[in-house]
């Protein structure tokens, strides 16, 4: 009798962390591609070279995704910056174009590198107050949000539906709430748009260096603030959430490889990588498999399946660009949605330090920018330079 059950038995311990993979990657790429795309148009990436960011950054969280789960047996995620990218989007282009973005962006997995090697500097990064980096990135957020009201006010019969397709899905399949908006959105896209002759003749991702150019100001505009998203909205949380299920990578080794990837993926106009944090508890849930030992598993599948979607970074790029402008931002704000509310819910969550925290959101959403440095990066000094002086003169917590 027992050797009837083994079979289905074996089979389903397989297929646990197989479908779990697969969701992840599929969920993750739909979820958030239109917002890497996006954001690195924003910056002035061409076509030709946001599709080889879009395939670079597959290539390589994949490849990141593999080894990471084979060597240490854990379940890491390794995945875009979904916040990075939307930190590009709300930067906008910068002064020398793509080259210098793709400079920052290097300069942004340095100090990736460095918080890997330099325990000290790590901790320094984790040590940022979370309610600072919340507002921080719900400031970066907050115009981009606003894209499916602008959207439904300017064209509603457009945009209303997917944002009612959204809304149901939200309601009714959460994990499939954006790839349904997705799939509505690119049903009225195909419907109103009339692709020209040639646009998706060479679909195929051609990988294209961009040589780096060096601006300060750009510098602090762009590779700091995206340290500090990604650190504290990706790298810090995708812990958080490893630690909870009871794993315990190892966090030096994990940042330096990423921070490498990193400089891969800018090379070919990639914006770093990290770890994730809401695939990851997927991935690292009980869900993925009952053995915990063998939930790595499901990212060695995820990052076969970033490999396979990588050939597909052509495509969706050419699609994308001759699409509607508007019901592309509609469907990224929509996807930012949940990322937004998260980051207001932290930055608000100790009442003592609300009135920093609102001059951080209210500093980065303005879109102010001092000495060529945007507003993010001045939002957070604002708020910190408050936040420590209202701690002038204040007796220290005993430990």
């Amino acid at each position: 009798m027992p050797s009837s059950f083994g079979a289905p038995r074996a089979a389903a311990s397989w297929l646990q962390p197989l479908s779990t993979g697969l969701l992840a990657a599929l969920v993750g790429f739909a979820s958030t591609f239109a917002i890497i795309l996006q954001g690195l148009r924003s910056v002035g990436a061409t076509p030709a070279e946001a599709a080889s960011g879009l395939f670079i950054l597959c290539v390589v969280q994949g490849a990141l995704a593999i080894v990471y789960g084979f060597v240490w047996k854990q379940p890491i995620s390794i995945v875009w910056s979904t916040p990075g990218a939307a930190l590009l989007i709300a930067t906008g282009p910068v002064a020398g174009g793509f080259p210098a973005a793709t400079g920052a962006f290097l300069v942004a997995v340095a100090l990736i590198v460095l918080a890997g090697l330099w325990s000290a500097f790590g901790r320094l990064v984790s040590s940022i107050p979370v309610g600072l980096a919340g507002a921080m990135l719900a400031g970066i957020l907050f115009e981009i949000c606003l894209a499916p009201v602008h959207a439904t006010v300017a064209q509603p019969a457009l945009t209303l539906p997917i944002v009612l397709a959204w809304a149901l899905a939200l309601r009714f399949a959460r994990p499939y709430a954006i790839p349904v908006a997705l799939l509505v959105t690119v049903a009225i896209v195909v419907t109103v748009t009339a692709v020209p002759p040639g646009a998706l003749a060479d679909v195929w991702p051609h990988p294209v260096f961009v040589w780096p150019r060096w601006s300060p100001t750009v510098i602090g505009t762009l590779a700091v603030p995206l340290f500090i998203v990604t650190m504290a909205s990706q790298n810090v949380p995708g812990l958080a959430v490893m630690r909870s299920n009871g794993f315990a990578p190892p966090v030096g080794p994990v940042f330096v490889g990423t921070g490498l990837g990193g400089a891969v993926t800018a090379a070919f106009g990639g914006p770093p990588v990290n770890l994730a944090a809401i695939t990851a508890a997927l991935c690292a849930g009980p869900d993925a498999h009952p053995d915990p030992n063998r939930r790595y598993y499901a990212t060695v599948v995820a990052g076969l399946a970033y490999l396979v979607l990588g050939l597909f970074a052509g495509v969706t790029t050419a699609f994308i660009e001759v699409s509607p402008k508007a019901l592309i931002a509609a469907v990224a704000g929509l996807a930012l949605v949940s990322s937004f509310a998260g980051a207001l819910a932290t930055a608000l969550a100790d009442a003592e330090h609300r009135i920093p925290v609102g001059v951080t959101f209210l500093v980065t959403a303005s879109g102010a920018s001092f000495f060529g440095i945007g507003a993010p990066f001045w939002g957070l000094v604002a708020g910190g330079a408050l936040m420590a002086l209202n701690a002038v003169g204040r007796p220290r917590a005993n430990n």
